[in-house]
């Protein structure tokens, strides 16, 4: 090839690249849209062609599918604002009492006995732990209301993601072959295997990570239910379970989520509640409020998770080696936050098949 039109397809590409770049932002929520529904396509999508099968009309199965699952999303979400609500509300109650104050004051008064003399001022007088409290209170009713105001925008982005699933999953098969008819018949066969390859790894990882992420949620359910027979007084047992095992779909960060409601929630409840203040772990450790005790059930939860149910569920979906997948996940996370996060592995797996095929065909094209 000519080295002047090397040079005029490589700043081609830098220009392509650099508007590309500049007019991502203005088509991301679209993109994120579409990824959303492409993923729920891949969750939904054997479940619906086994429906199929069974009823004989496609469009019954996804009706089917999609209903009972926004069906339990709506109950779940129901009941987990209305029980959020009553423990908010309990808290409020409880903080108004005299009794309230003077359990906090003497809280106040038994931890500055216990450090050391220089620590003295980090911990505030019982009336300021009070307004604290208070102010805590006002923020989470604060945060609850800019969600309730921004609620109509999440339901009509919610809603356009499953109009576009529920169109992928009727029109998916129709959809697949018309894009099969676009690849020359000289590359029909690795285009059909590498559309093959990436449904296969997209699939595996996220059918994978849905049941690592169930094992988290029952583990942690069950550890928090342990912890309430010793005395821990946690509330909102099976939310706080279901919100780690969720969380635990984002690598890294999402397993340190799960804890901080449990424990939050445990010192809003034991507060006043000297048995509780004064808990040694195995009898040995002072743990009050049974904060050690949580943090080592989630530690616990994510060694079995880590060690013995991804490997397991999950075993070799993506084939990344660690070091890039936590490069991966740093690039993820820097680009777009938690979502870059949780998408970062199965986009690369994707990349990595492509790659894989692209080097195949470089190596093999005199036999094209």
């Amino acid at each position: 090839m000519d080295p002047l039109q090397k040079i005029y397809k490589i700043l081609l590409f830098v220009i392509v690249s650099f508007l590309g770049w500049i007019i991502l932002p203005f088509f991301s929520p679209l993109i994120l849209i579409l990824i959303f529904s492409f993923l729920l396509t891949s969750v939904f999508l054997q479940s619906v062609d086994y429906l199929e099968g069974y009823v004989g009309s496609r469009t019954l199965g996804v009706v089917v599918v999609l209903g009972l699952s926004v069906s339990v999303g709506i109950l779940f979400m129901g009941s987990f604002i209305n029980s959020l609500g009553i423990q908010i509300k309990t808290f409020s109650n409880k903080i108004q009492k005299d009794n309230f104050a003077i359990a906090v004051e003497n809280l106040s008064t038994e931890i500055k006995l216990l450090l050391p003399e220089f620590f003295n001022n980090l911990v505030p007088d019982g009336d300021k732990v009070i307004l604290m409290a208070k102010n805590f209170l006002v923020n989470i009713f604060q945060n609850i209301l800019a969600l309730l105001g921004s609620a109509g925008n999440f339901i009509f982005i919610t809603f356009i993601v499953l109009v576009f699933t529920i169109i992928l999953l009727i029109e998916y098969h129709d959809f697949k072959r018309s894009l099969v008819r676009f690849i020359p018949n000289k590359y029909l066969e690795i285009g059909l295997r590498t559309i093959y390859n990436i449904e296969k790894q997209i699939s595996k990882y996220l059918r994978g990570q849905i049941l690592a992420a169930s094992s988290v949620a029952i583990l942690s359910i069950v550890g928090l239910f342990i912890l309430n027979k010793v005395g821990a007084n946690i509330t909102l047992i099976i939310f706080i379970g279901i919100i780690a095992g969720l969380a635990n779909l984002i690598p890294m960060v999402g397993p340190f989520i799960g804890m901080v409601p449990a424990i939050l929630i445990t010192i809003m409840n034991n507060i006043g509640n000297e048995s509780a203040f004064s808990h040694y772990i195995f009898n040995i450790i002072p743990s009050p409020f049974f904060i050690l005790d949580i943090i080592l059930m989630f530690i616990v939860v994510q060694q079995i998770d880590n060690n013995f149910i991804t490997p397991i569920v999950i075993g070799e979906s993506v084939g990344l080696h660690p070091m890039i997948v936590m490069i991966v996940l740093i690039i993820g996370g820097t680009l777009m936050g938690p979502l870059g996060m949780l998408f970062a592995i199965p986009a690369t797996g994707v990349l990595k098949v492509l790659l894989r095929e692209i080097i195949f065909i470089s190596k093999n094209s005199h036999l094209l």
